[in-house]
């Protein structure tokens, strides 16, 4: 994958991923011109077993033609994954590893596809949150991403009360922090067509420290991003904050104490605001 490649995006700093099933290749270009920050070409859960490899055949010729995506791909241990690393060679895409529980499940992918392989390390299950720190710092994972309706159901809860995950996302968050990851992405809105309710669950996955959301549908990429963008108030706080850091130490800044800890999180609201990786 090119890291900044258009529907690819630079995994870094990207905001929305959109899941585009691998058997609806009439559905590709659409994706791309969608507005999302990635393009995620599904060859796991989208895909029916009977068209996997249908899916796998259109999924590498869309790659093998120039364009750029990332591609989920099922999880270690699976003759799925198999099939999905085979029908990959020679593309050198980024994937998004399905139901990662550790960090060998990541290497078991990077081995494969070679040591430059960018992974995005789905999380869907009780022992994938304990693995998380190690999974995180695996060679070669970008990204953390919270597969809530898996891991809800596996644990016997609602996914859409946000109580339920609240933990979850939490660990999520401090396992990327610890690694040195930009925050993670949280998971589906199910509800396609609500659009406020998509922008509430971005901006409360964003307040948790999380900086991306997963998508199922074109319409829900402008909302998404709209809940993980700084407010116009948060953007001219943390430039007030930034202009006041030539003087050093502690300082006020509307009458609130201003130091080193609360300048670098100032400078996170304005590279999300410019919508680049934090330096």
């Amino acid at each position: 994958m090119t890291p900044t490649g258009e529907a690819g995006g630079d995994l870094s700093w990207a905001t929305t991923f959109l899941f585009v099933p691998g058997a609806r290749p009439d559905r590709f270009a659409r994706a791309a011109a969608s507005g999302a920050d990635v393009v995620v070409l599904d060859l796991e859960d989208g895909v029916a077993p009977s068209e996997r490899t249908f899916a796998r055949q259109e999924v590498a010729a869309w790659l093998a033609a120039g364009n750029d995506a990332v591609v989920r791909i099922s999880a270690t241990g699976t003759e799925d994954q198999v099939a999905d690393l085979a029908a990959l060679g020679g593309t050198s895409p980024a994937v998004m590893l399905a139901k990662a529980e550790s960090a060998a499940d990541v290497e078991a992918v990077t081995a494969t596809l070679g040591p430059g392989t960018e992974v995005v390390a789905l999380v869907e299950s009780a022992r994938g949150l304990l693995g998380a720190g190690a999974i995180a710092a695996a060679p070669g994972v970008r990204r953390m991403a919270l597969g809530n309706v898996d891991l809800a159901s596996a644990l016997g809860v609602d996914p859409n009360d946000r109580t339920t995950l609240l933990a979850a996302r939490s660990m999520l968050v401090l396992a990327s922090s610890a690694a040195g990851l930009t925050g993670p992405v949280d998971g589906v809105t199910t509800m396609i067509d609500d659009v406020e309710l998509i922008r509430s669950d971005a901006d409360h996955a964003a307040s948790l420290g999380f900086r991306g959301k997963l998508c199922i549908h074109p319409r829900q990429v402008a909302a998404a991003a709209q809940g993980f963008a700084p407010t116009a108030a948060q953007v001219a706080w943390a430039e007030r904050v930034v202009e006041t850091g030539a003087q050093g130490g502690a300082r006020a800044v509307d009458g609130a104490m201003v130091d080193r800890p609360v300048e670098v999180r100032a400078r996170d609201i304005l590279c999300r605001a410019q919508r680049r990786p934090v330096n």
